[in-house]
């Protein structure tokens, strides 16, 4: 393989200046463009959200009202230039109100998943000592009240939803219309504070922390300026226009840097409306009813979609299940030759186009991990049409993307117009580490000098840790995380996750862990997809009582060991999975298993799991698990279970010395 080591976004063709880009200009903070907009576009829709089953809009001017009080009542609470505001909770206007109205105070704000735990927030707060917090709900303060003197940086707390707030008496909790309320009144006396507030916001000044993946240890806060945050959403916007007539639904946590980059960024600069879902639990629902235009999921929403696609046709008539099977055998036949199938477009993919809501779309992507070829290609073949990103939180996101008519599912594409990649100390095949530059990188690590400089070289090169190479046609392609390459015993060099990524595209693979680095075979530990796995179990009347007994059971062993051999067919022969087992539980964030964006923690994997590992690597044919869960609300769980190990190359289950 013959490749260039290095190369640029400004070499390559993409379309000329846009309007978007240009409005940019000297607009160079989110306060200024939301004035800007409210002031040329003040009944232009720029927001909606879904509440009580009715989707509530708001517009730029509204938008604006809203932040400015916001401001206003942050900045009589102290808040000032190089404080923080905190913000956790779900997807909400609120949330980005929040966010914009701290930076009109030349504050810095901090997303904080929603999801996370106390001793995470902790953590976070210690960091960072915010001074203001924004808070959804009562889950939410519920948490941050549980920390008591633990966040003495905290001098407020404002939530946005009262249900469940009246048996509180913490002075420092502020409900969202007091602090407007306090806002307008001090914007009644003086009307021209909030443009005084906005004319003094600077583009150069930190504007958001931004928590990174931390999959080997506790999280960094990269530093985004103003100027850059707004800087790399024009750049990116070259490279895929949108404006206000694209619409776009909120699914990701707003906490996670892409998630910011469409629901802030472009939101603010193309004017593309962004709709806020009513709950996690609706979100597909929701999303069908607008429509969007656009859309980013994770690579495991994208793998949830795909499984429960075809979990819906196992239960469907049998001639349903016969044109289903047909239609991706077409679809996918078509792919592989570059092409589309219309036949198969006219008698299935339109119809699964139109239930997921994907008939408008006009492009979509997934990025924040690795995407299967199998599950990118089953998109492809339904018509959605999908793009791969690559990109790091410290680079403001992503930073390569495909091209219209030049996408590659094996690749994430070419650089942006104005960011440069290079392969730093390529081996014969050009593999090596991925290096990026571009003018709008993260100021660095917030209280953080020295793991500043060792990411960020002279020139200004980050140092993203992942193992690719570029290919003839120029595109990036991203092996794994280089700590992650691993070698077995008899040196034949593998990628853990590409691996894993084929196997979860089994509709009843949830989530894998690929074994074996200085090991003289590969193992999997593998958790079921249990929605899927349990309905398949009950039409074929196998008992079962919970997860752990379900994955035990010898039918779904005999149905998972059919899957793993479907992906060992494709792969070398010294690649292959010579054993497995079934996990008795989901891998899960908050056990530390996985990032908050679903990036499997390997190092808390081989030390959690060790004792299980050991056993694939012995002639041992179960194992014998007694072990206790604890579940987020404080409850426990005993699970006394016996996991049987799966044996699929006949020499492997010999005692082995080497660790892994």
């Amino acid at each position: 393989m013959t490749a260039p080591l290095s190369v640029s976004g400004s070499e390559l063709p993409w379309p000329d200046d846009t309007p978007e880009v240009k409005q940019a200009a000297g607009l160079d903070t989110l306060p200024k463009l939301l004035a800007h907009n409210a002031l040329l576009h003040p009944k232009a829709i720029a927001q909606r959200e879904k509440e009580f089953g009715i989707w509530v809009p708001y517009d730029w001017e509204s938008v604006e009202t809203h932040v400015a009080r916001m401001a206003v009542g942050f900045a009589g609470l102290g808040l000032g230039p190089g404080d923080i505001v905190a913000l956790i909770g779900d997807n909400r206007p609120e949330w980005v109100w929040g966010e914009v109205a701290a930076h009109a105070c030349r504050a810095m704000s901090l997303g904080i998943y929603r999801d996370a735990l106390e001793e995470e927030i902790r953590y976070l707060f210690d960091y960072a000592q915010p001074k203001i917090v924004v808070a959804e709900d009562e889950e939410q303060v519920d948490k941050l009240l549980a920390l008591g003197d633990a966040i003495p940086s905290v001098v407020a707390i404002v939530y946005t939803d009262p249900r469940g707030m009246r048996k509180y008496d913490d002075p420092r909790l502020i409900p969202i219309e007091t602090l407007e309320a306090a806002g307008k009144d001090a914007l009644d006396l003086s009307p021209n504070l909030w443009r005084d507030m906005v004319g003094a916001t600077r583009g150069e000044d930190v504007a958001i922390l931004c928590t990174t993946s931390g999959t080997t240890a506790h999280p960094k806060l990269a530093m985004w300026t103003g100027t850059a945050f707004i800087g790399h959403a024009a750049s990116y916007l070259r490279a895929d226009p949108r404006g206000p007539d694209d619409e776009y639904v909120a699914v990701l946590p707003l906490s996670w840097v892409m998630e910011q980059m469409y629901s802030v960024a472009w939101n603010f600069l193309a004017r593309m409306k962004v709709n806020f879902p009513e709950e996690e639990q609706t979100t597909m629902a929701d999303l069908r009813e607008i429509g969007p235009t656009f859309v980013l999921f994770s690579p495991r929403v994208w793998e949830t979609v795909a499984a429960d696609i075809r979990a819906r046709i196992m239960d469907s008539k049998r001639w349903k299940r016969a044109i289903y099977d047909w239609g991706v055998a077409k679809g996918m036949a078509a792919v592989e030759h570059g092409g589309h199938s219309g036949a198969a477009d006219l008698l299935l993919f339109r119809h699964l186009r139109d239930r997921l809501g994907f008939t408008n779309l006009k492009s979509a992507a997934t990025g924040g991990a690795a995407m299967g070829p199998d599950t990118f290609r089953f998109f492809q073949a339904m018509g959605v049409p999908l793009k791969q990103l690559y990109g790091q939180t410290e680079a403001l996101g992503a930073h390569t993307i495909h091209k219209d008519g030049e996408v590659d599912n094996e690749t994430v594409g070419y650089p942006m117009p104005g960011c440069a990649l290079k392969i730093r100390d390529p081996d014969p095949e050009g593999l090596g580490e991925v290096l990026v530059k571009h003018p709008n990188m993260m100021s660095g690590y917030y209280r953080n000098e020295a793991e500043s400089a060792a990411s960020l070289d002279a020139e200004g090169w980050f140092q993203t840790g992942d193992a690719g190479y570029l290919t003839d046609k120029r595109h990036l392609v991203v092996i794994d995380r280089i700590k992650d390459l691993a070698t077995t015993a008899k040196g034949v060099r593998f990628s853990p996750q590409f691996i894993e990524n084929k196997l979860k595209f089994s509709t009843y693979v949830a989530e894998a862990v690929i074994l074996g680095n200085r090991r003289d075979y590969l193992t999997a530990m593998i958790c079921i997809r249990f929605p899927i796995i349990s309905k398949w179990a009950e039409e074929r009347r196998i008992s079962f009582t919970t997860y752990s007994d379900l994955a035990a059971r010898r039918e779904v062993y005999d149905l998972l060991r059919a899957e793993v051999e479907r992906v060992n067919a494709t792969l070398p022969a010294q690649q292959r999975i010579a054993r497995f087992l079934l996990l008795y539980k989901e891998l899960d964030a908050d056990d530390g298993e996985l990032t908050r964006t679903k990036k499997v923690r390997r190092s808390v994997i081989a030390e959690k799991y060790e004792d299980i590992i050991a056993r694939l690597y012995s002639d041992a044919d179960h194992v014998d698990v007694d072990t206790v869960i604890h579940f987020q609300d404080g409850s426990k769980q005993r699970i006394v279970t016996t996991l049987p190990i799966e044996t699929l190359v006949p020499d492997a289950g010999h005692r082995q010395e080497a660790a892994e």
